[in-house]
């Protein structure tokens, strides 16, 4: 994946990442590992994507009949962060959506979504309103 990450200044950085993602619990959840840098690119002492860090976290993706929707739980123990989300399709986007452990409200779409690529985007806000792009990413299957 070719990650950007926009700061509050509006400055931008690049960097690169990889993927990986699977079904689990015959067939019930969906596991992805998501890791910036990419794992060949990790050795100690490695710097960190401003606005990003060091991603090395999990996703568990498990649908809610009762719901219909899934529950959403993101650990990432390499920068300490962990949250859960709701997501639901809208339209032909994927919107996760959760409270932020930083305060106000977390926004992560799934967008131009094909068999061997998708746009991700990461938002957050302070009252569900004024919303402010965080990370941008396109992830390509290889």
């Amino acid at each position: 994946m070719d990650v950007t990450t926009i700061l509050e200044d509006g400055s931008t950085h690049a960097g690169r990442g990889e993927i990986h993602a699977g079904w689990i619990l015959q067939g019930r959840a969906i596991q992805d590992v998501w890791m910036i840098p990419r794992l060949q690119e990790r050795w100690p002492g490695i710097e960190q994507l401003p606005g990003a860090g060091n991603w090395y976290g999990t996703t568990l993706r498990i649908y809610d009949p009762n719901l219909d929707a899934w529950r959403i739980l993101w650990n990432d123990p390499a920068t300490n962060f962990f949250s859960q989300q709701t997501a639901r399709a809208r339209g032909q986007d994927i919107v996760q959506e959760g409270p932020d452990p930083r305060g106000g409200s977390m926004r992560w779409t799934f967008s131009e979504i094909e068999p061997a690529s998708f746009h991700w985007t990461a938002e957050r806000s302070p009252n569900n309103e004024n919303w402010r792009k965080e990370v941008d990413i396109r992830a390509h299957r290889v």
